[in-house]
């Protein structure tokens, strides 16, 4: 049996979603327990020229629910990148998994060859549907998930790898 486009998509983003609100959950248990202003952690980055953890999280959710409108062919939820909070954060995780979970394998399957255009500044990106998920989506989505943890990480919060991987 083939792995469809929804398999390796929305039940990963679903997931690794989740292994990184267990992630923000520690990381604002350690900020009341060590006495840490919390917008320390929120507003902390690993270099200058890099976005600080809030940013990190929003921009993981935007990839995936823009992945998955694209794919689905639906209109993408906008949400308005205000979160100054761990809780604000979680509330966003959770209107993300929410969506995700409400777009059915039949909607994402047969879209590999579907016609994505991203439009950048100076710039425009064109994919076929599997080039887009394989080749755009899930490297970005694992590049700002992997900075949010690094950014925790470096900044003193006691967790490792099984922490991002989450337990099946």
């Amino acid at each position: 049996m083939s792995l469809s486009m929804y398999d390796v998509s929305l039940p990963l983003f679903i997931r690794m979603l989740g292994n990184l609100s267990a992630i923000l959950h520690k990381a604002e248990a350690y900020t009341a327990e060590r006495k840490i202003e919390p917008g320390t952690l929120l507003n902390a980055r690993l270099a200058p020229d890099m976005y600080p953890l809030l940013r990190q999280v929003q921009i993981a959710s935007d990839t995936v629910k823009g992945c998955a409108a694209r794919l689905a062919g639906i209109d993408i939820p906008s949400y308005a990148d205000s979160e100054s909070s761990f809780a604000e954060l979680q509330e966003r995780i959770a209107k993300t998994q929410a969506f995700l979970h409400n777009i059915a394998a039949e909607q994402l399957d047969g879209s590999e060859g579907k016609s994505i255009s991203l439009n950048f500044p100076g710039m425009e990106l064109k994919f076929t549907g599997q080039e887009y998920l394989l080749h755009f989506v899930l490297p970005n989505f694992y590049f700002h998930l992997t900075t949010a943890y690094a950014i925790l990480r470096h900044n003193g919060l006691d967790i490792g790898k099984m922490d991002f991987l989450g337990r099946p």
